[in-house]
């Protein structure tokens, strides 16, 4: 299957429970959805914290330019590429920011564990109902309290690579797992030179790009069931099917012959910005890397061989294509997202994270490029490839059922903490069996 360009569209996984995505709405302004008033809040600015940097920080705050028009509420957000590892502390602190987007639930519940962190306002749970699910829901709800709307979301597991090139090299998009091994080393022996760039730096949330590689062959190895088990943590990081996992990755990412193109050996990958590898596949460098939905904003930040910003299609510059499982035609996708969390009961504030959850500033937000939404209201064609639009499309379908991201979803001390730890040393030469164990460590933390 080339991307998703397949008009008979595998069963798709991701998260904890079965994520069914109801009917899709393609109205861009979804009848009934409410748009912000002008009362209550005008004058006020209202600060938002997050991960998210560079380009995509500046169309965070574009996308609030209506939102301000209209109600005369400022918002400034600000990126801190060390969000992970500051929040916490800050808000256990008394520095909280008005809102929070939190990239894990397993993050998310530590915040909540603050008891810092405000229910949802009746309006932003009536939003997510309508316009998300109950299963995304779930993920921001603890103890049977509503806390955290969803806000963006990405789907995983993607193979970014230029068409041209396999055209080129002779070689077609892989079914199975088998076959993109087999390809991977039909293009070194053409070449002569490593297939595959990749990058786990992010600053001190270093580490996490490597366990979306993992979560991807577990769901595809295992399945959807083993999956769920080590979510849940009855299924250890010690146990086999994971460490069979590790050992599927570690037949790409451990190989000096096959990583890391554009940036140096093995161990480059940890000094690698996650983020770099955009430019190396855009201009031919590297034919291929590993890397969810969004890669594709990077792309519109670098440019190609000549010079110019790549087109991202299936006869363009650059596409992608799903990561085979085991088996053609039986693919099992991860996904992910960030939730927006609030810590002041202000009219401003309640307003700014009820309009997030709104049609209307998911449209605003596609249509600045780059990223997609799962609102159900949102209009999939505002995207700024055929590749994001399809992708949205696939999270709004009926038919399609998702797993969310397993790290996301664990204890904060795991999924943030040991896993991401745990990623950086097996580059870095540790063995296996170690690293496996001090993962599973996180949980007595």
């Amino acid at each position: 299957m080339n991307g998703l360009r397949s008009a008979a569209r595998p069963r798709i996984f991701l998260g904890l429970g079965v994520v069914t995505i109801a009917t899709l709405a393609l109205a861009g302004c979804a009848e009934g959805a409410a748009s912000p008033d002008s009362s209550g809040g005008a004058g006020e600015t209202v600060r938002i914290s997050g991960g998210i940097t560079g380009t995509e920080a500046d169309a965070l705050n574009e996308s609030f330019a209506k939102f301000t028009e209209d109600t005369g509420i400022e918002v400034v957000y600000t990126g801190d590429k060390s969000f992970e590892g500051n929040i916490v502390t800050k808000v256990a602190g008394g520095d909280a920011p008005d809102i929070a987007i939190v990239p894990q639930p397993g993050l998310l519940k530590t915040l909540v564990e603050t008891e810092e962190v405000l229910p949802a306002s009746d309006t932003t749970s009536e939003n997510v109902d309508e316009y998300w699910g109950a299963d995304w829901k779930s993920y921001g709800t603890f103890d049977d309290t509503f806390y955290a709307a969803p806000m963006l979301a990405n789907l995983k597991g993607y193979v970014w690579y230029s068409p041209a090139q396999f055209d080129e090299w002779g070689v077609e998009v892989p079914k199975t797992w088998d076959e993109l091994l087999t390809l991977t080393k039909t293009i070194q022996e053409t070449t002569g030179a490593a297939p595959w760039c990749a990058g786990f730096a992010s600053d001190a949330a270093s580490g996490w790009p490597g366990t979306d590689w993992i979560e991807d062959l577990v769901l595809r190895q295992s399945g959807p069931e083993v999956y769920d088990q080590w979510v849940a943590g009855d299924v250890a990081f010690t146990d086999q099917p994971i460490k069979d996992a590790f050992d599927a990755v570690g037949e790409i990412l451990l190989n000096p012959a096959y990583v890391n193109a554009g940036f140096g050996d093995v161990k480059s990958i940890n000094s690698t910005a996650f983020a770099d590898v955009a430019s190396k596949v855009a201009d031919g460098t590297c034919a291929m890397t590993h890397q969810a939905s969004f890669l594709s904003a990077n792309f519109l930040t670098v440019t190609n061989a000549a010079g110019e910003t790549p087109t991202i299609a299936p006869d363009g510059d650059v596409y992608a294509f799903i990561l085979p499982g085991v088996t053609a035609d039986e693919l099992s996708v991860e996904g992910g997202g960030e939730f927006v969390a609030a810590f002041s009961d202000s009219d401003a504030v309640q307003k700014v994270v009820e309009y997030m959850t709104t049609p209307e500033w998911a449209d605003a937000r596609v249509s600045l490029g780059g990223v997609i939404s799962a609102n159900k209201g949102a209009d999939p064609t505002l995207a700024s490839s055929d590749f994001l639009t399809e992708a949205m499309q696939v999270l709004q379908d009926p038919t399609t059922t998702l797993r969310f991201d397993a790290s996301d979803l664990m204890p904060a001390t795991v999924g943030s903490g040991s896993f991401w730890k745990g990623m950086v040393n097996w580059i870095d030469g540790k063995p296996t069996d170690e690293v496996l164990s001090d993962i599973q460590a996180g949980y007595e933390n």
